[in-house]
């Protein structure tokens, strides 16, 4: 039965997106080698990270603070695997769309 809770969890990252559209700056290549920049799709690359339209990433698809998905989840840069619900990354972007901090939830 807890495990049936589990898989029902819904990250809260799916109804925000506000790391993915606080800053065009925020979503540059760190860590990356060149074979994982060039699994991602070049309509997203920009020269120093992911292409972004005004400070939003190109890839986040829906509505910050309704409902969001990242059309490249599964071979998303570094940066964006290193922002985790409820860190100092996370809440000073929800804080920019007025939305409340989220806790760090252990797993």
């Amino acid at each position: 039965m807890a495990m049936a809770a589990e898989a029902q969890r819904v990250s809260p990252c799916q109804s925000c997106g506000a790391c993915c559209s606080f800053d065009a700056s925020w979503p540059r290549f760190t860590l990356e080698d060149d074979a994982a920049i060039a699994r991602i799709p070049a309509k997203f690359v920009a020269r120093s990270g992911m292409r972004c339209v005004g400070d939003r990433c190109s890839a986040l698809l829906g509505e910050v603070g309704k409902s969001t998905a990242c059309s490249i989840y599964d071979i998303r840069p570094d940066v964006c695997r290193a922002c985790e619900p409820g860190d100092d990354a996370c809440n000073m972007a929800r804080r920019h769309y007025g939305m409340s901090a989220l806790a760090i939830v252990a797993a």
